[in-house]
């Protein structure tokens, strides 16, 4: 027990999953001179994979353990495989957690995505599970916001793009960023979705909003960006990013791809969902992040743990705007808060972020000189 704590440590249990083939050779040797096909068939054979035990996190009042469990399945398969294949997979990982006695159960990156979103995993566990994704939303939106006043962007008179804005994270953050942006394009795969979402924007803030089912040339007039779409492959290539233009990538996988981290330094292109937990935890597991920072779903399991909400706190495919208000005040209460800026997975300083400004402003004045400089022809 602990006194100061008032009590035993509350536990909770995160499912993560390897990427992709490269994941996998990179945490057991003998796997490196496999093909990925290899790497592969054998993940759909292997059992779920303790991977840590974190212990000394501390909220108020309150004091928190957990484990982290991977499914091995790559994002491929996440998405390729027969669904029922894949929930049996999650779901074992599911009762590996029951039995380190976790009392809930958090999704991580795709296992939070495929079939009902959870539902099923739920209905199948002793435990209450969590997407996370009410959390994810409210510090998405936070991220965005400073990002846009860093680089000196008006919202009124910005163009909001959200991509997967038929998901379950994209919904609510075109909800309840809508009414503060001059413009929104909804994009996703589905146009009945689609203009079924923008309908309901309509009804709650009269917000007429674009849709598009083409994230690429959506995004090419995009003063800001919301990148939630749940796919296994990248979909923004550097090309199709406006000059000074703010992105947030919620994605896990990313949906921007890498390589614009090196072409296009007049964007500011930051990692969405990251949360600055208070004094850390012991454990070595990092997700590449700083130590004591993690994915804001992740957090979400954390906080729900610390204040004894052993619920489904956010399941299936709808999260509403209360939940995500929710979850933000407890967050607040145990001294979470949103981590510095960081871009595939590398630190954003406040001068790197100004250095990104400057390059911006003079791109657009070069553009602008250039318009101005071209005859009229009569």
């Amino acid at each position: 027990m602990d006194r100061k704590y008032g009590g035993e440590r509350e536990k909770f249990a995160f499912l993560i999953h390897p990427f992709d083939a490269g994941d996998v050779t990179r945490k057991f040797a003998f796997t490196r001179r496999w093909s990925p096909d290899l790497v592969e068939s054998f993940l759909k054979h292997a059992p779920p994979i303790l991977c840590e035990h974190m212990t000394g996190l501390r909220g108020q009042g309150a004091e928190a353990e957990g484990w982290l469990v991977a499914t091995p399945l790559t994002s491929r398969q996440m998405l390729s495989l027969p669904t029922s294949t894949v929930l049996k997979k999650i779901i074992a990982a599911g009762h590996k957690a029951q039995r380190h006695g976790a009392k809930i159960l958090g999704l991580g990156a795709l296992t939070s995505v495929v079939g009902d979103a959870g539902i099923t995993v739920a209905r199948s566990l002793r435990i209450p599970v969590t997407t996370g994704n009410s959390y994810t939303v409210a510090t998405a939106i936070q991220a965005t916001y400073q990002a846009a006043s860093l680089m000196g962007i008006d919202l009124k008179k910005a163009r909001l793009v959200v991509i997967g804005a038929t998901g379950s994270i994209g919904v609510v953050c075109a909800r309840l960023m809508a009414p503060s942006v001059g413009q929104v394009t909804l994009v996703a795969r589905d146009e009945a979705r689609l203009e079924n979402t923008a309908h309901l924007i309509y009804s709650e803030s009269s917000v007429l909003c674009d849709i598009d089912t083409d994230p690429r040339r959506a995004v090419r007039q995009a003063d800001i960006v919301i990148a939630a779409s749940g796919s296994a492959e990248e979909l923004l290539q550097p090309e199709d990013l406006k000059t000074g233009s703010v992105v947030c990538d919620v994605a896990r996988p990313r949906d921007v791809a890498k390589a614009a981290a090196e072409l296009r330094d007049d964007v500011l292109v930051i990692e969405g969902g990251l949360v600055q937990v208070p004094g850390g935890w012991q454990g070595d597991f990092s997700f590449g992040l700083p130590k004591g920072v993690v994915y804001a779903c992740m957090a979400e399991t954390m906080l729900l743990a610390l204040e004894r909400r052993f619920e489904c706190f956010t399941l299936g495919r709808s999260i509403q705007v209360e939940q995500v208000r929710e979850i933000d005040r407890l967050a607040q209460k145990h001294g979470f808060q949103l981590a510095s800026f960081r871009s595939f997975e590398r630190p954003l300083s406040n001068d790197q972020v100004q250095a990104i400004k400057k390059r911006a402003e003079q791109q657009l004045a070069k553009q602008k000189t250039a318009v101005d400089a071209k005859p009229i022809l009569l």
